[in-house]
């Protein structure tokens, strides 16, 4: 997300989206670099962890909406960031029209920021309702953006509540492409 953050530039008049916010993880920062930031979260504790945490003379460039991201109204942006949320979206069409929406909210040259599952991923072989997706579903997905940045990572670590888990991330950065400028 940082990554994403530097390379739009400037943050004056700058709009993110922090998608699962959390308690402010990302939202934070981004606050802390001048953005104004919609924070969505589906758990009330977690809008609540966030608003605590904002130093007052942030709270102006700061909205919370507590809401299931996968359905929530996203207005315009210049970056829209899901740390370690889009991995919870249960099924592909819900994920993909997600997709879809957070493109159409980014303003021209806007960026989108986070992690999805790969195929080889822990819940995925355990039959989870989650989303795994292998190099070619993955640039299916990202089709209408420019990846400037694509790793992936396959690590056995643990879970944030500590359980075990055989992780297989894609960590994404991509802008937005208009389809005038798609060849």
């Amino acid at each position: 997300m940082l990554r994403a953050l530097r390379a739009r530039g400037g943050p004056a008049g700058r709009r993110a989206i922090d998608l699962g916010c959390g308690t402010g993880r990302d939202t934070l920062p981004m606050l802390a670099a001048g953005w104004h930031v919609l924070a969505i979260d589906a758990e009330p504790a977690a809008i609540a962890g966030l608003e605590a945490a904002v130093p007052a003379a942030w709270r102006p460039r700061l909205v919370t909406r507590l809401a299931c991201f996968e359905r929530a109204h996203l207005p315009p942006a210049d970056l829209v960031n899901a740390s370690f949320s889009l991995i919870t979206v249960e099924r592909l069409p819900v994920l993909a029209d997600l997709v879809r929406r957070i493109h159409a909210a980014l303003t021209p040259g806007g960026r989108f920021a986070g992690q999805l599952l790969g195929s080889r991923d822990g819940w995925v072989a355990a039959g989870r309702p989650v989303v795994g997706l292998d190099p070619a579903g993955l640039l299916a997905l990202l089709r209408d953006f420019r990846l400037e940045r694509v790793e992936e990572e396959e690590a056995d670590t643990v879970t944030p509540r500590g359980r075990a888990k055989h992780w297989h991330l894609w960590h994404v950065v991509a802008r937005k492409i208009s389809s005038s400028s798609r060849s």
